[in-house]
């Protein structure tokens, strides 16, 4: 497995993007129950969201965050960073799969 960084930018009002919140929440909660996701967070200041990933190649990433509610709903996009840790600290010993 490799690991990824999914970065989510919000392109419309946080309004909207509150508006589908629950779904992307439950999307997120899913993903993680599957082992594909490890954690997840708002980005400061609140413009969109990061998601630690796990997958088999950057295509199947790719298309669980085109699956988001928040990207399907057309109020964020994302890019997918697949990076190889150098180092890991035994509290996030996790992402090395």
């Amino acid at each position: 497995m490799a690991s990824f960084i999914i970065s989510l930018r919000y392109t419309a009002p946080v309004e909207e993007v509150d508006g589908l919140l629950a779904d992307h929440v439950a999307w997120l909660r899913a993903n993680h129950a599957a082992g594909h996701f490890l954690g997840w967070g708002r980005k400061v200041p609140r413009d969109g969201g990061l998601i630690l990933a796990k997958g088999s190649n950057r295509n199947e990433v790719e298309i669980l965050a085109a699956a988001d509610p928040f990207v399907a709903g057309g109020v964020a996009e994302f890019e997918v960073i697949e990076w190889a840790y150098g180092f890991l600290d035994d509290s996030v010993a996790g992402l090395a799969g």
